[in-house]
């Protein structure tokens, strides 16, 4: 009747010996005690039995520290090829992340570049894919153009966790996405979400959209028109926002065709 009161001493003995040999000699006693207080002068500790002797200390192993990224102020490579190698190195900001880092992809000399916030749940190995990668390459079909033909690049090179750039990140991020532009010099710059938009421009999407925004190149280069919308999947989450993000792309090709 009941649960079976058959006990298996084998192991109860040898988890009480692993017990012991943890340090645990007793389990409750009359008086408090304060286990971490040194031990009296004179007083050494029990020693082991030499049938027992105390087993090997595991080896230890140094934890993994993701290399520290220069400060925002430091030196960036002048060129936008060694920024590439550099920006893929481990002391990217998102090194730590969980996740590869995805590089830019298209044309660097493209006259359209394209900055999305980071790349998409449901294909994180690449920018812009899945469903929301499709609805993108129809939307650059509408203006008369393909993934060839623009570059594409992210403000996050690696896919957060939760899809959200991390808070401490975002300055460093931000600043290494300006000196990309500027690297890459484009005549006009569509940013997809209010990450990019918020890195690039200072503003979310809402306040920015419905103007060309300039956007300052190093000395000596021209502006950029920079335009603010609405990245793919909230267009797929909100099909009656499609119309808005037409006008943009209408207002990004004027004086680019």
């Amino acid at each position: 009747m009941g649960a079976d009161q058959r006990l298996d001493w084998e192991l109860a003995k040898s988890a009480l010996n692993w017990w012991r040999d943890a340090g645990v000699d007793v389990l409750v006693d009359e008086a408090p005690r304060d286990w971490l207080a040194p031990l009296p002068e004179g007083l050494a500790p029990e020693r082991r039995t030499p049938e027992r002797p105390a087993p090997a200390a595991a080896p230890r192993v140094a934890p993994h520290i993701a290399p520290t990224p220069p400060p925002l102020d430091a030196k960036l490579p002048e060129t936008l090829e060694a920024f590439l190698v550099w920006r893929t190195s481990d002391v990217a900001p998102e090194a730590s992340w969980s996740g590869p880092l995805i590089a830019p992809e298209g044309d660097p000399a493209a006259r359209l570049m394209v900055l999305v916030d980071c790349p998409e749940r449901d294909a994180p190995e690449a920018l812009l894919g899945g469903p929301a990668g499709k609805l993108f390459d129809a939307m650059l079909a509408a203006i008369g153009f393909d993934r060839a033909r623009i570059y594409l690049a992210a403000l996050g090179w690696c896919r957060p966790l939760g899809g959200r750039v991390p808070a401490e990140s975002t300055a460093r991020l931000a600043a290494l996405a300006r000196h990309h532009v500027q690297l890459a010099a484009p005549e006009r710059l569509l940013l997809l979400g209010n990450a990019a938009s918020r890195a690039l421009l200072g503003a979310d999407v809402t306040p920015m959209r419905g103007s060309l925004q300039p956007l300052n190149h190093k000395v000596g280069q021209d502006q950029a028109g920079a335009v603010a919308s609405y990245p793919p999947r909230f267009l797929l989450e909100r099909p009656a926002a499609k119309a808005e993000a037409w006008r943009d792309l209408q207002l990004l090709m004027r004086g680019l065709a």
